[in-house]
């Protein structure tokens, strides 16, 4: 398929469709809508007839310097070498590059934000970023040093200097990192680019590196928030809970509209259950301190971590559904500095202002961050209650079907999972509250925001791995118990889940293994959306 690029409709899906490969290994392909074109073509050559001699008005970043260089004038004679020099200038990056999937969407959201026509570049420039999007041509990008105003400025400058074929730039290309030149010759283009006034302050200004990692972060939170409640409905059936708490009337007094979804999607999932009934917990667990025929003690009501699933699943929904909506207006904003504007009488002008600033994504990111966090939280207490029988009411300790003492068990898989919920503990500590001035204080409050988008995106994909871990080991509870408890049925949407999981990964009956395999078959699962997918094949979409 091919994304259109129009600076005004592009979605979430349509980034991921262009950053990241399909099940066939195949990207999407980006296209400049053909009237985005016109406009910008248009309004570059008014720029280069009205603007471009030594006599116009001052205009930022078009014919003066940058920062308090602000009233230095350029001149036209120096035009070309100035644009260089300014990509030259803020390719500061350090540390590890970006994946492949954040460099491509970083291509693709700058050439989108241009599409909306306030930025005044070349129509060869944005050409040249879709082109190179589409041929696989990816810029080393390092990960570190931008401050998230005046945008995303030390990461979009490698970006640029990779397109354009600065001798000192690098790009992957084929599996191979190699100088830019290179690929690009390679690829068949012609690695000579030179930049236009104001073409670098346009590449570069604006925090599309911050956007395309919150771009792929949230569309990962996403598709998380319903496997997050099947694992739950597995965990709740091993442990044979009570429903009480997910009926309708409970939320209708508490009416928030995330929390009533989750509990509506849980009660469809445990659909015609018998595991949680009463008599099902008579049924005494290989690790139940209790005698054969003894009846259970009534359970009454849950911990927390099962009780209140729908409380803390659902703010999760509506944190999500917040950051979708920062998101969307962001990717389809002009965000460099100025912007040009029909002037209504036939030309156009140029206004300095703000839009660079990268407060909202920020913001977004750190509370994105706090929700997955948590959702993350409240998995591991489950998946850790799994694994001691004085919590599961006797469960096998560890979920261990081998020799005792021989074999451990998953009690080292919740191990791991924990380890992963205090690191992102740490990494939920906001970032958007912090600020140093910088460049003479002409920059004296920033975001912060590719910081925050560089945790939130780490966030995610811990609480992926944690989430796939819950289901793994409820799935090991259910079946280690199901010679015992196979009278009473799982629910329909439960039983759809365990099938999925089974199909790629079996019991582990005989003792330890290499339990790292299964943990990233689980990981394989929820990123492909299987398990979601027989579920929802069984009992119809979920919230």
């Amino acid at each position: 398929m091919t994304v259109k690029l129009d600076g005004a409709t592009l979605g979430i899906q349509d980034v991921v469709r262009v950053a990241r490969r399909d099940a066939q290994g195949a990207y999407a392909q980006a296209a400049l809508a053909s009237e985005a074109r016109e406009r910008i073509a248009a309004t570059r050559d008014y720029i280069d007839r009205t603007w471009m001699h030594d006599d116009a008005p001052l205009m930022y970043a078009f014919n003066t310097g940058v920062g308090l260089f602000k009233d230095q004038r350029v001149l036209i004679s120096d035009m070309a070498a100035y644009q260089r020099k300014t990509v030259y200038a803020h390719a500061t990056g350090v540390g590890e590059p970006f994946a492949e999937d954040v460099t491509r969407a970083m291509m693709l959201l700058r050439a989108n934000a241009f599409a909306s026509n306030y930025s005044g570049p070349r129509v060869e420039l944005v050409e040249r970023l879709i082109a190179f999007i589409n041929a696989g041509l990816h810029p080393v990008i390092p990960q570190k040093g931008s401050v998230g105003a005046s945008g995303d400025l030390a990461p979009l400058a490698h970006m640029a200097g990779a397109v354009c074929g600065f001798d000192e730039a690098d790009m992957i290309y084929q599996g191979r990192v190699m100088p830019a030149r290179d690929a690009i010759r390679l690829a068949g283009f012609d690695p000579d680019f030179e930049l236009g006034a104001k073409d670098a302050s346009a590449l570069i200004n604006g925090s599309t590196t911050s956007l395309a990692l919150g771009a792929l972060a949230t569309h990962d939170a996403r598709r998380l928030l319903k496997h997050a409640d099947i694992a739950m409905c597995l965990s709740l059936e091993a442990m044979r809970g009570e429903l009480a708490a997910f009926d309708p009337r409970v939320h209708k007094a508490r009416p928030h509209p995330g929390q009533a979804k989750v509990a509506r999607n849980l009660l469809r999932i445990l659909d015609g259950t018998k595991r949680c009934l009463q008599s099902a917990r008579d049924i005494v667990f290989p690790d139940e301190p209790r005698q054969p025929g003894q009846p259970a003690s009534p359970r009454v009501q849950d911990v927390y971590s099962l009780r209140c699933t729908p409380q803390v699943h659902g703010p999760v929904i509506e944190a999500v559904e917040y950051v979708e909506r920062i998101i969307g207006t962001e990717m389809n904003s002009a965000t460099d500095n100025p912007l040009i504007f029909d002037d209504g009488q036939g030309g156009y002008v140029s206004i300095s202002g703000g839009h660079f600033h990268g407060q909202y994504m920020a913001q977004a990111m750190d509370f994105l961050a706090i929700a997955m966090a948590d959702l993350g939280t409240i998995s591991e207490r489950r998946l850790a209650r799994l694994v001691d029988p004085t919590m599961s009411y006797g469960l096998p300790r560890n979920l261990l079907a081998g020799k005792r003492g021989l074999n451990t068990g998953f009690a080292t898989v919740q191990c791991s999972m924990s380890a992963l919920v205090m690191e992102n503990r740490g990494l939920a500590t906001p970032g958007s509250v912090d600020s140093i001035p910088g460049k003479s204080n002409a920059e004296d409050h920033i975001s912060n925001s590719t910081w925050c988008g560089r945790k939130a995106r780490t966030i995610v994909e811990n609480v992926e791995q944690i989430v796939a871990g819950e289901l793994l080991m409820a799935a090991q509870a259910l079946t280690l118990v199901e010679p015992l408890a196979g009278d009473y049925p799982l629910g329909k949407g439960s039983r759809a889940a365990m099938e999925a999981i089974r199909a790629v990964i079996p019991p582990a009956l005989e003792g330890d293994r290499w339990y790292a395999t299964e943990m990233r078959q689980a990981l394989e699962l929820v990123r492909s959306g299987a398990v979601v997918e027989a579920v929802e094949g069984a009992i119809g979409e979920l919230e």
